[in-house]
């Protein structure tokens, strides 16, 4: 097969999966996670991990009692029918391209030897419910109810067991399960043997901690720096041997005036409006110093609502309580062709959000557009300070540790902003977990955050939003964010008790939280024999097939640089993760020549910052040493069985094509900006420890 044939095959199996209609891993029907069973359930027999507590399945005893079905054949099956909301999966069996169902999916054949999930017995089930149910009356039947009608008897409703099982039946196949009278489970697979290593060709010298891939699908991508810019890159073809294109000195946009840089404080998140293409609109997550700009102010987090005084708040690095803020806000690409624009006007269209920051550490400050939904998510840190001494995590009144989820397509009123609390020009989803949690503000999707740093939707399967969140003195995880789900801490530090040193603010007890755990991780010890220095820095499910033996797994690494894992999800679908330290080299002619640790054959990366993925699903590593790009296995001599047999490294340029040499000004711009970097690296290791 020829390169460009290889090329159309990959696009082609990049499209197929958007078309991928799979929920996948253990959700519930309210996009919730399901969770671990504290008692028994007296009714359904969903006991472990279910989406029922005590409440639901007395609710659906009742409504089970209520139908009055006196064939006990026939009841079995109704109770069977109607005790799959508990189901751990529930959620893919409800859902058929995307929309909700009131019955799950009835197997109604036996030709699912293709599906890689279910590993349950074949069996027609629609067509059993039929036989056994077709003329036995049911009050309230959920086969009528789904059609708005009170007939009690199927036969009234459907003149046959086709028609019946036409609508509400399905095969299992590769995106999806059905049931078949029994609780939903995976196939097991034999252990996958880890990747023998990842191949990194060095294409940019810029430190950048954000990479956005072009929303028009073409081969740019947005990177930006803590300091405050962003620009416009063009990304080099695999293998060209071509260096990534930007202009250090013609930003896309320069708002160093207004973000306020240091270790933790900078230009956070930049996310590109889902309709970018058309309106232009884009937006910027940045910190601010109220006292040296006037245009940075916005109420303390730390305040009444959440039990805190911030007069008692002690000073952080000499800096107030909230004297530093939390912002996003909204720009637009310059010019009436938003995809042909190269700059952006500075001038703020929209302030969506403000906070006071109660410390200077421990605030995220990503965002990201929703793939199937469009609403953005901010990630928040607890706010700083050890072990999270004033409870924001775990309190429900507090942004602080949490992952919020906003509408920046509509705006609330100012009676709507005071009534809510909001805290900014935007308004809420409908569907936020507070309609069903009175307690939670409106904003929050997810809680028990201490600092999510970099989280991302694997571009496969929505439904998987993965989120590193950095750990105090033990545990770095990573955790699969759903609905509501409440992450731990401080309570819990990943899957370890914490109990912090010092707490002025209420913590509250063990139980009454219920703590999603995290699917992937590694201790401090691993990186560090002595303890100390480990910060987790998430990265993406790798989508690409440029190295299709890295394909489906997940990638991240620790901050410093000298370790990278790969998870791998076993069975497929599960949410469950094996997890392997994986090797990493720098590729044979590497446009850029690497560095390399003394004494050893690895790169030299620096600090990893970031992970970015452009349009081509091709993964890159933003160091503080410079932009990696994961390329073909065999140029590090690693193997790879899968790998195109046709490609060789001859086809590769020793060296990029020449360019002109750069100017006085750009030499003193690098150098600055490079020992910035390694400063601020200096100065950001040091904040870990504390």
């Amino acid at each position: 097969m020829g390169r460009s044939h290889f090329v159309i095959f990959i696009i082609l199996l990049d499209f197929l999966q958007i078309l991928d209609p799979s929920f996948s891993l253990p959700l519930c029907t309210d996009s919730r996670a399901p969770f671990q069973q504290k008692t028994p359930q007296a009714f359904c027999s969903y006991n472990g991990t279910s989406c029922c507590n005590s409440t639901d399945d007395k609710q659906l005893q009742t409504q089970f009692n209520a139908m009055n079905i006196s064939d006990p054949g026939c009841a079995s099956l109704i109770k069977s029918v109607i005790c799959v909301k508990c189901d751990k999966f529930s959620a893919e069996l409800f859902r058929t391209d995307s929309v909700p169902r009131q019955l799950p999916i009835l197997c109604n054949s036996t030709t699912s030897e293709n599906s890689n999930k279910s590993s349950q017995t074949k069996k027609d089930f629609c067509s059993n419910v039929w036989t056994t149910c077709q003329n036995v009356s049911i009050i309230s039947s959920p086969f009528a109810a789904s059609i708005k009608s009170n007939s009690t008897k199927l036969t009234d409703l459907w003149k046959s067991q086709t028609d019946f099982c036409n609508a509400f039946g399905g095969a299992s196949g590769d995106g999806s399960v059905c049931f078949t009278g029994e609780p939903v489970t995976l196939n097991t697979t034999t252990p996958i043997s880890p990747p023998g290593g990842l191949c990194l060709e060095k294409i940019g010298n810029g430190s950048y901690i954000n990479m956005v891939a072009h929303p028009d699908g073409s081969n740019r991508a947005f990177f930006s720096n803590q300091q405050g810019k962003i620009w416009l890159a063009t990304i080099p073809e695999v293998d060209s041997g071509e260096l990534l294109d930007v202009d250090d000195s013609n930003p896309f946009l320069d708002l160093t005036d207004e973000v306020h840089f240091d270790t933790e404080l900078g230009m956070m998140g930049i996310a590109f409006h889902p309709k970018f293409s058309q309106n232009g609109r884009f937006f910027v997550s940045f910190n601010c110093d109220k006292q040296a700009w006037p245009g940075c102010g916005g109420r303390c987090s730390c305040n009444s609502d959440v039990d805190c005084d911030p007069s008692k708040l002690p000073s952080d690095s000499g800096s107030q309580p909230c004297q530093y803020q939390a912002v996003i806000a909204e720009f637009t690409a310059s010019g009436s062709q938003p995809t042909q624009g190269k700059t952006a006007s500075p001038k703020e269209v929209r302030r969506i959000f403000t906070m006071g920051l109660p410390f200077t550490g421990h605030h995220g400050g990503q965002i990201l557009f929703g793939p199937r939904d469009g609403y953005l998510y901010f990630m928040m840190g607890d706010g700083g300070g050890i072990g999270d001494p004033y409870n924001f995590s775990q309190n429900k009144k507090s942004l602080l540790g949490k992952i919020l989820r906003l509408d920046i397509d509509s705006t609330s009123s100012v009676e709507e902003i005071t009534k809510l609390g909001l805290w900014g020009n935007y308004s809420i989803p409908k569907d936020n977990p507070y309609t069903e949690d009175k307690e939670l503000q409106p904003e929050i999707w997810a809680l028990g955050m201490r600092n999510p740093w970099r989280c991302s939707f694997d571009s496969a399967r929505p439904s998987y939003f993965m989120c590193a969140d950095v750990g105090q003195d033990k545990f770095e995880e990573v955790n699969i964010i759903s609905k509501g789900g409440n992450y731990g801490w401080s309570e819990y530090e990943g899957p370890y008790l914490y109990t912090p040193s010092k707490s002025p603010g209420a913590n509250k007890s063990m139980s009454s939280i219920n703590p999603i755990f995290p699917v992937m991780g590694y201790n401090h010890s691993d990186v560090n024999k002595n303890g100390g220095s480990a910060s987790i820095t998430g990265g993406y499910f790798y989508r690409s097939m440029t190295d299709p033996c890295m394909h489906g797994r997940y990638l991240f690494s620790d901050l410093y640089a000298g370790f990278m894992w790969a998870g791998t999800e076993n069975p497929e679908d599960s949410g469950t993760f094996n997890t392997s330290q994986i090797s990493f080299s720098c590729a044979q002619k590497s446009p850029i020549d690497c560095t390399f640790v003394p004494g050893s054959s690895a790169p030299a990366l620096g600090y990893i910052f970031s992970y970015g993925e452009d349009n081509n699903k091709d993964m890159h590593v933003l160091a503080s040493s410079g932009v990696y790009r994961v390329v073909r296995p065999s140029r590090c001599k690693y193997t790879c069985a899968k790998e195109n047999s046709s490609a060789v490294d001859d086809d590769i340029p020793s060296s990029p094509p020449a360019a002109s040499p750069p100017s006085a000004a750009t030499m003193l711009t690098c150098s600055y900006s490079n020992f910035v970097v390694i400063l601020m690296s200096f100065m950001l290791m040091l904040a870990s420890w504390f």
